[in-house]
């Protein structure tokens, strides 16, 4: 499922595309919807907009569209005759005179006014967006520090959108590792320099990962892979989805757990369970 920042790059893509642009046709692949093509025909984009892993496109008629990718749901943009290659199913199509965003299938799409945006069940239950200016290490700090988290195991914790809205299983794994944490820690094991690490990747490997498009690896590293002939998924990570493969750091094979119903991965030597 695409994260926080995957979301976020698409919300770029949307705004560069759309931002401030008479929508010349708006079509909805959803029967319910349809009733909202001719409302939004004739619009313009105000803001696209992300809250961890939903994305808010605003009108400029004070009605939003939210959207959620969910694990199949892709954005498209380009010219405004737009015609991806693709088996997906057409869900939203958002055209101008010069360009076209298209959304293929995704199934949770809804038109929201502000009274049904604040009071949305899922939106309302959002922790800090991962990504928003606001989410600085100290907050991030003083979250891992709230009675509601500290006494969770941070293998649930970072992947609970109540918590951090925008991270997901990959970020998890790479932010654990990143910290020397091992999954099964929680936040009131930890010494306060730990949390302070901690709190320093939450902040920073997110955005890595939105400025290179996908890496959390060490970048030196990231780079050296790329240039000995490793693909971009062999290099973009430092143990996500490396069951087996010796860890960057240590040497050590890397390990796969299932945590809240995902593979989770570990450096054992890097992360150990049982330090204090």
């Amino acid at each position: 499922m695409p994260e926080g920042p995957e979301i976020r790059r698409a919300a770029d893509q949307v705004e560069t595309a759309l931002l401030n642009q008479p929508l010349r046709q708006v079509t909805f692949g959803l029967s319910r919807l349809k009733v909202y093509e001719k409302v939004l025909k004739g619009s313009r984009i105000t803001a696209v907009e992300t809250r961890g892993k939903a994305m808010l496109t605003r009108f400029d008629n004070a009605l939003t569209l939210y959207t959620h990718n969910q694990l199949y749901g892709r954005w498209y943009t380009g010219p405004a005759d737009l015609q991806p290659t693709t088996r997906r199913q057409l869900r939203v199509a958002l055209i101008s005179d010069r360009s076209a965003a298209l959304l293929y299938s995704a199934s949770t799409i809804e038109l929201l006014d502000e009274q049904q945006l604040r009071e949305h069940p899922f939106l309302s239950r959002l922790g800090p967006d991962i990504l928003h200016p606001d989410s600085d290490r100290d907050r991030l700090l003083q979250r891992l520090n709230l009675p509601t988290f500290r006494n969770r195991q941070l293998g649930q914790l970072l992947t609970d959108q109540s918590f951090i809205a925008g991270l997901g299983n990959y970020l998890r794994c790479e932010i654990l590792f990143d910290s020397g944490l091992h999954p099964s820690r929680r936040a009131r094991d930890c010494s306060a320099d730990q949390l302070k690490q901690l709190a320093d990747a939450l902040f920073r490997l997110p955005r890595q990962s939105y400025r290179t498009g996908g890496i959390t690896n060490d970048l030196a590293t990231a780079h050296h892979l790329l240039a000995d002939g490793a693909s971009f998924e062999q290099a973009r990570f430092y143990l996500f989805r490396r069951e087996g493969l010796p860890c960057y750091r240590c040497g050590h094979p890397i390990k796969k757990r299932i945590q809240s119903g995902q593979a989770c991965y570990l450096c054992t030597h890097c992360q150990p369970s049982n330090e204090a």
